[in-house]
């Protein structure tokens, strides 16, 4: 049997709250990064990619969404390039943590950022520097197969989209917002590591390389999903994320809890009798 999940009615915060919290939150991570400065990851290497595959993905990147114009999504391209280049080629020695925003930085006109798709509150609005979602949700989905440790990811509060030719389980992404929503990986192992990403003509690329051959493969699943009404009359989605981990002779290692998800749905489900 499913276990019940209660998911908080959505509040409707004033704009003054919603400023003052982001300019808090933001402190608090500014504090962070210099109270934490020589454990973060600051070395690029322009003129080599170290030599092995580790896990590497790739997203396609204009998908036809309903009742977002296209526009939205040619101006995201434009914000991709210019993100993942400050990403590119960056190296993750043993010991160090990569910081998604603290490379990337603040997403302004300044820096070449266009208007783009961002998803606030389980609404689209059009912000600069929207849709670089898609990158930190390749990146998360990379770590994953991969021996690197993921230790600051944020889920998605709404589910905004039905699925639509999904390849991923739902809740495989990680969402992010300047500065405060950031995604932070760390190196515990005794190998160096280094970030590849780039733009084809149609997909977003990354690749995680490393100076060592891997020893292990890794199976990312979805164990458990179902949908429940609130209290309040709406609905949400909710599931488990699981990871098998095996040897190179394919045997299984260990079965491990990942993560797990709950999201308001902003569309209507399509709910069979018994389902809840």
């Amino acid at each position: 049997m499913k276990k019940e999940r209660n998911v908080q009615k959505p509040i409707n915060r004033s704009s003054l709250r919603i400023y003052v919290g982001k300019k808090y939150f933001r402190f608090k991570r500014y504090w962070h990064w210099y109270a934490r400065r020589n454990k973060f990851a600051t070395t690029r290497n322009e003129n080599a990619l170290l030599p092995h595959i580790i896990s590497e993905h790739k997203t396609p990147l204009i998908r036809q969404l309903k009742e977002v114009d296209m526009w939205l999504q040619h101006n995201k391209v434009k914000n991709l390039h210019i993100a993942s280049k400050r990403l590119n080629r960056i190296i993750i020695k043993p010991g160090e943590t990569f910081s998604y925003w603290r490379f990337i930085g603040n997403t302004t006109k300044r820096k070449g950022y266009v208007d783009g798709m961002i998803l606030f509150y389980g609404k689209v609005i059009t912000g600069i520097g929207g849709g670089l979602c898609q990158l930190s949700n390749l990146i998360y989905w990379m770590t994953l197969h991969s021996p690197l440790t993921v230790t600051e990811r944020y889920r998605h509060s709404y589910d905004v989209f039905p699925d639509s030719q999904r390849s991923q389980p739902f809740g495989s992404g990680a969402t992010c917002a300047y500065n405060y929503l950031d995604l932070q990986i760390e190196n515990q192992t005794n190998q160096t590591y280094q970030l590849v990403i780039y733009l084809t003509d149609t997909h977003l690329v990354g690749e995680w390389r490393a100076d060592l051959p891997e020893t292990r493969a890794y199976e990312v699943y979805e164990k458990e999903h179902w949908i429940t009404q609130e209290y309040w009359g709406g609905y949400s989605r909710h599931n488990t994320i699981f990871r098998k981990v095996f040897n190179m002779d394919n045997e299984l290692i260990c079965d491990e809890f990942i993560t797990e998800n709950h999201a308001i749905m902003m569309y209507e489900p399509l709910l069979t009798s018994g389902n809840s």
